[in-house]
């Protein structure tokens, strides 16, 4: 995708930005039609860009998406409005853009955990679970799971990470 329907698809993604950073902040949710509509979005213009291939390269983008996250997901590290919202990205970015989009995303929302993580005065018990969830990485132990907060300013409205990650990628590699 290249020329005007990058334009298009970075006008509607900032416009999702918006939007999807409001009820993820103000209601912790993901509202499905916003999720449906990206995909339906990103699999239009791939496909008006390059017919048969473009439709292909949406579609393995929104399946790597759902892929990626989902098993962060099986981890508790993300919603299930996540993982669809990203695998709608997917199909807007294309196969191609899919990883290098989770590692802008990843940044953002890092940038946005460690703020979050500040500005709730839990640096401690933050860089401790990190180093419990290290050690569950190694060989023989296993990844503890925490329960999710219940004070909303010690969790991530993830979906912000993923919008503006998704701007930012598409900005740069699609330029």
């Amino acid at each position: 995708m290249s020329g005007p329907l990058s334009i298009i698809a970075a006008a509607f993604l900032l416009v999702l930005a918006f939007i999807i950073s409001y009820y993820d902040v103000y209601y912790r949710r993901i509202p499905n039609p916003f999720v449906l509509a990206t995909l339906t979005v990103g699999i239009l213009l791939n496909s008006i860009h390059a017919g048969f291939s473009g439709t292909f390269s949406s579609l393995t983008g929104c399946a790597v998406g759902f892929a990626i996250m989902f098993g962060l997901h099986l981890f508790g590290a993300m919603g299930p409005g996540d993982v669809k919202l990203f695998a709608a990205i997917g199909s807007i970015t294309g196969a191609q853009l899919v990883l290098p989009t989770f590692l802008v995303v990843a940044m953002v929302g890092g940038v946005l955990g460690v703020f979050s993580m500040v500005r709730a005065g839990q640096i401690k018990l933050t860089m401790m679970r990190v180093l419990q969830i290290l050690v569950g990485l190694l060989p023989g132990q296993s990844v503890p799971r925490f329960p999710v907060p219940t004070d909303r300013r010690l969790t991530i409205p993830y979906g912000v990470a993923i919008t503006l990650g998704s701007l930012i990628s598409l900005v740069f590699f699609r330029a």
